[in-house]
């Protein structure tokens, strides 16, 4: 199927306009206040005038010492305790019961150690509050927030009720007289401290800090043209900007705004459709693999909106570069790169801080990208979460240095983002065996695990067909290292090539390789016969496959290894023999032609490895001049006419095929026996 007839297919345009139409409705239609500025630059533009009233927000600095001011200002939270008083002044009239006191004196203490109580006793030093600090005290299930200083601890209640007495009875020895009755027992804390409810008061101040700091009204000045933009410019230009893009950007001419956004998100939906059709128009063809892209790009629309409708900050915990992961799964990386970076353009239109987090998350997929080849094993796959993390915060650090020219705007805070955002790409991994079941993928851990020779099928041809089996791992060789050297998955040729003779299990004796000395199978056999044995391995390997199930994808090569080629050494036996020329088709495979690079190469490396067997000598010419004539032949018979392949790169492979049998059949040094 060429490229024309597999753009025909409307399922490719359908599914455009279906995600163009949902991401449109999905995401959030707002305005975008589109005029540039920077620290230390000139207003290129006409003087701004406030159109609106709107509150200007403080800076990230403001904000981050407004929060460590309220840390350190730790205000206690005190329950009142009505029955201690009630308990102690009982105790402290029994003790004063039967005395020669005078009434007024009794009716004195009893007054003012009642009043100790009225204002509160707490157990710790009132200068541990401060005489500038506030505490909050609730009483009848009312909380009021009073001076630290207005409160009594035990000592200083103590000593305050025996001044009071001295002041209202000097003639008498108050000191005395309350250590003869220990009026110290009876003073107790009735203030009762929360250290439950002082946390929780103290976590909502430090949060629940006021945004703004002030209003810019209606047609006041804020830049004139050709001002410097200072700091304090910059702040209202932002606080604009965001009142802007929350409250008229959402409201304002809506039709234009969806009309606008409907014409971006199809033209970076038109990039995706225009690079897969440049670097791998068989996307296309495999239907799934098409859509899986889509799903991507859908993917950051939907994830972008709902994390900006709740909290801006967490975006940056968001592993955009997972998504990078998914494709090197499924796609070689030269397709791969291109569209991770189109399918992350969305963040540019939807995020207030879209450059920031595209160009970070750009970085960490790049890394991705090559650090996943080393590093995505076991335990190693953290590493890549510590590159990632790099990454992130190397980018980050720059647009903090572009804003002003210095780290003064950098929150440490937006660590603890990032590093979450990092482990995240590792902990998501396993949904790429998800999108494979969904999608009928074959990931590049699945085929490593399908080129294991101790896995089931292989085992058995090794046992049943020895022969086969080393022809497969030769052929694999071959292949790996050519596709390899064209750009190709080299893993997926390497796993065709192993299974590509599997159907020889069912009859092994059939093949010259499995054949035991002095036996031969097709003694006794008409070359149709012959050939029939022969050409049902293909089918054979089919149904073996199928049974074990083999990704489709490996199937393939089973199905193209031979193409639709003949059985050329039965076929001329038969003709020699007196029959029919005309009989071809007794004799032919009937197998699907390659269309992919892979399926090529394990097609051409098949062929010439069983034929190197024959040569009489392993020289460079000898092995060159087989290699040409064998690829030249299935040339010659257009087996290759739907191969998405090259002149040149099947040059490329004709000669890693020369040099890599030459390394097999290398010529070996007689040891010399030793003198007797």
């Amino acid at each position: 199927m060429d490229g024309i007839k597999i753009l025909k297919n409307r399922k490719i345009y359908i599914s455009f306009v279906v995600v163009l139409v949902i991401t449109v409705l999905f995401s959030p239609i707002r305005g975008r206040f589109n005029l540039h500025y920077q620290i230390g630059k000139p207003w290129v533009y006409e003087t701004f005038i406030a159109p609106i009233d709107f509150p200007i927000l403080k800076t990230d600095e403001e904000l981050l010492e407004e929060r460590r001011e309220k840390a350190s200002l730790v205000v206690k939270y005190y329950n009142f305790n009505d029955n201690i008083e009630s308990i102690q002044s009982t105790k402290l009239a029994e003790a004063f019961t039967g005395t020669a006191l005078s009434s007024e004196y009794l009716a004195g203490l009893y007054h003012h150690f009642a009043s100790l109580y009225g204002r509160g006793i707490i157990s710790e030093y009132a200068n541990e509050v401060g005489d500038k600090g506030m505490i909050i005290i609730e009483k009848n299930k009312r909380a009021v927030q009073v001076p630290g200083k207005e409160v009594f601890d035990v000592e200083y209640a103590l000593e305050f009720l025996k001044y009071r007495m001295s002041m209202d009875f000097p003639v008498v020895d108050n000191d005395s007289l309350f250590n003869a009755y220990r009026v110290q027992e009876y003073i107790v804390p009735n203030l009762i401290y929360d250290e439950k409810k002082t946390e929780q008061l103290n976590l909502q101040a430090i949060n629940y800090i006021s945004p703004t700091k002030g209003m810019v009204y209606t047609g006041e000045i804020i830049v004139s043209e050709g001002e410097i933009v200072t700091a304090e410019v910059y702040q209202l230009l932002e606080s604009y900007k965001q009142e802007f893009e929350n409250s008229i950007g959402r409201s304002s001419h809506l039709g234009g705004l969806v009309l606008g956004r409907f014409i971006v998100f199809a033209m970076v939906l038109a990039m995706l459709f225009a690079t897969i059709y440049f670097t791998n128009i068989w996307v296309f063809k495999g239907f799934n693999r098409y859509a899986f892209i889509l799903l991507l790009f859908a993917l950051v629309i939907f994830i972008t909106t709902i994390v900006m409708e709740s909290n801006v900050l967490i975006l940056y915990m968001v592993p955009y570069s997972v998504f990078a992961m998914y494709l090197l799964a499924f796609y070689k990386n030269s397709f791969a790169f291109p569209m991770y970076v189109l399918i992350l353009l969305p963040l540019l239109l939807i995020s207030s801080d879209g450059m920031e987090l595209y160009f970070m998350n750009l970085a960490a997929g790049t890394v991705l990208f090559v650090s996943q080849k080393h590093f995505s094993k076991g335990w190693l796959q953290f590493l890549n979460a510590i590159f990632i993390f790099i990454g992130l915060v190397v980018i980050y650090v720059a647009f903090r240095l572009l804003s002003n020219g210095t780290l003064s705007s950098f929150d440490p805070g937006i660590l603890f983002y990032l590093g979450v955002n990092s482990f995240l790409v590792v902990f998501a991994y396993p949904l790429v065996f998800l999108f494979e079941k969904i999608f009928k993928f074959v990931s590049i851990s699945t085929l490593k695990d399908l080129s294991d020779t101790n896995s089931k099928l292989l085992q058995q041809l090794s046992e049943v067909a020895p022969g086969s089996f080393q022809h497969s791992l030769q052929v694999a060789n071959l292949a790996a290292a050519a596709v390899r050297e064209i750009g190709g998955n080299d893993v997926l040729a390497r796993v065709g090539a192993l299974y590509h003779d599997i159907g020889k299990i069912k009859n092994p004796q059939c093949f010259v390789e499995n054949q035991a000395p002095g036996i031969n199978y097709h003694k006794g056999l008409t070359p149709m016969e012959s050939a029939k044995q022969i050409i049902r391995h293909v089918d054979d390997g089919v149904e073996l496959a199928k049974k074990a199930n083999l990704p489709e994808v490996v199937i393939e090569f089973i199905r193209t290894h031979h193409a639709k080629s003949q059985t050329l050494y039965f076929y001329n036996v038969y003709c020699n023999n007196g029959g029919n020329p005309e009989d071809k088709e007794a004799f032919t495979y009937h197998g699907n032609y390659p269309h992919t690079k892979e399926q090529v190469v394990v097609l051409m490396a098949d062929a010439v490895e069983a034929a190197s067997r024959s040569l009489q000598e392993y020289t460079e010419e000898s092995i060159s001049a087989l290699v040409e004539k064998i690829i030249a032949a299935r040339l010659a018979e257009d087996q290759l006419v739907e191969a998405e392949i090259s002149i040149k790169e099947i040059n490329t492979v004709k000669e890693m095929f020369k040099a890599q049998l030459m390394q097999m059949y290398h010529a070996r040094i007689a040891y010399p026996e030793r003198n007797k």
